[in-house]
């Protein structure tokens, strides 16, 4: 099942909140099973795999992270399971940035919120590249690499929040 063609969304790494609020009650007022009760056994069991389907969609493009990971797999870019390798670059920085947390927490969080927001625009400079040609692979393969140093940098701002 792809989720973007459920949706009727261009394949994309951002999705429009207000459409996909508009799409998601659209679908489910079409399919949800409670108005299916009355239907034949199978086309009730199609009716909430269909629900749950959106549910699972709704749910993934409604976060900007996981928008962009599932992007990247249609994309056959992001491969579940396999070992991405941080550049090394990037490493050093996250040691020097928990070495700053542990000697001055209140420093090292404005320091990773400085990060996040670099990897943000980072990430936004590659998104539009994508608009002129979808299939850039360098901006995929930016975006992957983004991906990648985000998730790793926010396991950092997760833990400073506890």
């Amino acid at each position: 099942m792809n989720y973007f063609e459920l949706f009727g969304f261009e394949v994309s790494p951002r999705i429009n909140a207000a459409q996909l609020s508009r799409k998601y009650i659209l679908l489910q007022r079409d399919s949800h099973p409670d108005f299916f009760t009355r239907e034949t056994g199978d086309e009730q069991e199609e009716a909430l795999d269909k629900s749950a389907d959106i549910n699972k969609a709704y749910k993934i493009f409604s976060n900007p992270d996981e928008t962009l990971a599932y992007f990247l797999k249609v994309k056959g870019i992001l491969v579940s399971g396999e070992k991405f390798e941080l550049p090394s670059g990037f490493l050093m920085e996250m040691m020097e940035l928990n070495e700053r947390i542990s000697e001055a927490p209140e420093e090292g969080k404005k320091a990773a919120a400085e990060l996040a927001g670099g990897l943000e625009a980072e990430e936004e400079e590659n998104i539009l590249l994508l608009r002129g040609d979808a299939d850039n692979r360098s901006a995929l393969d930016r975006l992957k690499s983004l991906y990648y140093r985000k998730k790793y940098l926010n396991r950092i701002l997760d833990r400073l929040a506890d």
